[in-house]
């Protein structure tokens, strides 16, 4: 049986329960939640195996990369930008960064690169990976980018050409690259422990990821013996030219190890967060409220934030998909816990989001990777957090 540290406030118990099921039932090595209410700790719990190959346990300090979980971080530096005026999301992007113009580019504004609009999920010439992580080299290339559908007439997830497209316009803006920007005036503000571009000194608490392969490959299966709601899914996966495919090919080589000490260190505010379920309660927590004095948006700028801006069928995952300013809405296959929670998934199961109608606010991150419709974990602690609502 896996041991179980820290503490759950009276009424969260089905979250604790759920927590041990996941080590149980499905799949959790080692996994940390946290939850708050109303600006409060109600919810803190971790446990397993942070480094499957040494044993070393998972504790409450253990680090974990949280790939796309990441973006909710990276959207709130933006927003707080906003806020401050600096920062015009309906303004076009080339007004922050005039290279952007390229290649009828000029009228896109900065709100359709948050929201998924942009059509830049791919390159036509994908950039060296040593190239691409240096940062600037990323930036050029999307910046003579051509669009791979008119800009604003549908949405696609821009899985990882999303950091730098806003990642770059919060360093015109700011300064600052994104990760220095999110240190400075959200981390260190709330001490989170989340960091985008990990210090050396912080890559002993990190934990190793475990990626576990399908028990079934639908790729080799033929198109009639495949459920049909999968049938387009994966003749999409088969075709290297398709959006799904190209949107995570657009480094060279194409597969990026995210748990190399060299890729940790470095910025990519679409995927590479490290830090704690804590940091990201934390950080949610203080969007819809205030947490120790401090609140990162005020209710005019949130509501903006997290309104819908796109839904409906996502052209490069091919499933329902909905999307605010930067933030992933609820939907069927994600309902979090309420039709008005908002928030980000990260490959492989890593939750973190925020319902201001519960004044809640949720971490959880994980090192199983599994993701797909058989993993269940992460909904089913925030299906517990429900219940532990009535």
């Amino acid at each position: 049986m896996t041991t179980i540290g820290g503490e759950v406030a009276p009424g969260f118990e089905p979250v604790r329960e759920a927590f041990a099921a996941n080590f149980a039932q499905h799949g959790d090595i080692g996994a940390a939640v946290c939850v708050y209410q109303y600006g409060q700790p109600v919810v803190d719990l971790w446990g397993g195996v942070a480094d499957p190959e040494t044993g070393r346990p998972w504790t409450r300090d253990t680090l974990q990369l949280v790939y796309s979980a990441t973006k909710g971080a990276t959207a709130t530096a933006a927003h707080m930008l906003a806020q401050r005026g600096a920062l015009d999301l309906d303004a076009p992007v080339a007004k922050y960064w005039p290279e952007f113009a390229a290649n009828g580019k000029a009228d896109i504004p900065v709100r359709w690169l948050l929201s998924h609009q942009a059509g830049l999920v791919a390159l036509d010439q994908p950039v060296p990976l040593k190239e691409a992580l240096a940062w600037h080299p990323m930036a050029a290339a999307l910046a003579v980018q051509r669009p791979l559908w008119a800009p604003g007439t549908a949405h696609g997830y821009h899985g990882r050409t999303w950091g730098w497209l806003i990642g770059e316009v919060i360093r015109r803006v700011s300064g600052r690259t994104p990760g220095r920007f999110f240190a400075a005036e959200i981390a260190a503000s709330l001490g989170l422990d989340f960091f985008i571009g990990l210090p050396a000194s912080e890559r002993d608490r990190v934990s190793r990821m475990v990626y576990r392969r399908p028990d079934v490959d639908l790729t080799t299966m033929p198109a009639e013996s495949l459920p049909e709601e999968l049938r387009e899914q994966v003749a999409a996966w088969r075709d290297p030219n398709s959006f799904s495919n190209r949107a995570y090919a657009v480094t060279d080589p194409a597969e990026i190890d995210f748990d190399s000490p060299e890729v940790q260190a470095v910025e990519l505010p679409a995927s590479n967060g490290i830090g704690t379920a804590r940091a990201l309660g934390r950080m949610y927590a203080a969007l819809i409220g205030e947490v120790d004095g401090v609140r990162l948006l005020t209710p005019e700028t949130l509501a903006s934030a997290t309104r819908e801006q796109v839904g409906g069928k996502d052209q490069v995952m091919l499933i329902p998909s909905r999307f605010s300013t930067g933030y992933m809405l609820p939907t069927k296959a994600n309902p979090m816990t309420g039709p008005n929670a908002f928030g980000h998934t990260g490959r492989g199961g890593s939750l973190g989001f925020a319902d201001p109608e519960h004044g809640i606010a949720f971490g959880y991150v994980m090192n199983h990777i599994i993701g797909g419709p058989d993993d269940v974990r992460a909904t089913s602690l925030a299906d517990a957090v429900r219940r532990s609502l009535v």
